[in-house]
């Protein structure tokens, strides 16, 4: 009876979530891939596909036409029968819906819907996601979603051997399930200004540092850097700068060993500048290094080795290393050539205390 009642309740919330909170997940056989939904542009594109994958609609179905690094379609429900004649490949699952046309344009990511050519009102089940913009496509397809994490699996999938005539897979690409799962939410998103007085431990090549968040110098750029520690954005991302009594810097996203997407890339952003006079570059300071633009900081951020300062007021300090201060002499004895490290030194792990 209790689990009973369990399921119950589980199916309730189910239920109650939108679809602006939820994403489907696709698994494939060449790996995952995620994409939210934009129920204002297309509402009944995105419920029917909703309903569809929690149907189990698209398990056992496949990727059957792909455009290298343009397009990848699929969806068929005849791709279920691994003997269903090439002929017949892209016909099944169409003329379900009217078309939902809208201003969202056909951008990397876009996922929308497949229709038959030169009939309206034609949509169906089939979908395709664009890896390169499809302008033409504009205002002629219904989108309803754009890829949150895994576009390296989309553009893989793009890239398998396929026919020149009709862009047909030489092997379909397997959509083994999609499954509606709860959206990903951004860590630290709305944590108070209290909630972001963490420490964050950064496990180095040279040693093990503790990093004090200081959220009433530049709450926004706290935020940022625990959001991108909390989902290990900064794990082995490497030094590539280091000035012997000044600066050593890191965290940039191609400086993994292969500079792969992460997950959390869909939250990487720039970070307004939050600069006061008040706050001084000392040694143990951490900052934001940025470009010409004063709001463009991102992720690089810089351990201050020696007191600098020309850098107040034109850098956004964040935090101070309160433990480990003798990882900075390290940094200051490590043998550069011109100002980049001659050995990888990297963020082995950075973690947020709890």
């Amino acid at each position: 009876m209790k689990r009973l009642l369990s399921l119950m309740l589980l199916a309730v919330a189910a239920r109650a979530q939108g679809p602006a909170d939820v994403e489907a997940v696709v698994t494939t056989s060449m790996g995952v891939f995620r994409f939210e939904f934009a129920p204002d542009k297309a509402p009944k594109h995105v419920d029917q596909f909703i309903r569809l994958a929690r149907q189990g609609y698209y398990n056992g179905g496949a990727f059957h036409r792909v455009i290298a690094n343009g397009i990848i379609q699929g969806g068929d429900p005849l791709l279920k029968d691994s003997k269903t004649p090439k002929a017949l490949w892209g016909t099944g699952g169409l003329n379900m819906l009217k078309s939902e046309f809208s201003d969202m344009k056909h951008e990397r990511g876009v996922v929308s819907t497949v229709s038959l050519p030169g009939k309206p009102d034609s949509d169906g089940a089939q979908f395709f996601v664009c890896i390169y913009p499809q302008v033409s496509l504009d205002g002629k397809y219904s989108a309803f979603g754009r890829v949150t994490e895994g576009m390296d699996v989309v553009e893989k999938i793009s890239q398998v051997p396929a026919a020149a005539d009709n862009g047909f897979a030489a092997e379909p690409v397997r959509i083994l399930s999609i499954a509606i799962g709860k959206k990903k939410t951004e860590p630290f998103k709305d944590a108070t200004v209290d909630e972001l007085r963490r420490t964050v431990t950064m496990k180095t090549t040279l040693g093990t540092l503790k990093i004090k968040m200081e959220p009433d110098w530049a709450p926004n750029h706290v935020r940022n850097f625990l959001m991108l520690t909390e989902t290990g954005w900064y794990d082995h991302t490497a030094f590539h700068r280091v000035v012997k009594g000044f600066v050593a810097q890191g965290g940039m996203s191609d400086s993994r060993p292969e500079s792969a997407p992460h997950p959390a890339d869909r939250w990487v952003g720039t970070v307004k500048g939050e600069f006061r006079d008040d706050v001084k570059h000392t040694r143990g300071i951490v900052s934001m290094a940025r470009g010409d633009d004063p709001d463009s900081a991102s992720t690089s951020f810089f351990l201050v080795l020696g007191d600098s300062p020309h850098l107040d007021g034109k850098y956004t300090a964040f935090g101070r290393v309160v433990e480990g201060l003798d990882v900075l002499d390290a940094f200051d004895k490590e043998p550069v050539n011109s100002e980049a490290p001659m050995r990888r030194v990297e963020v082995i792990a950075a973690t947020v205390d709890k």
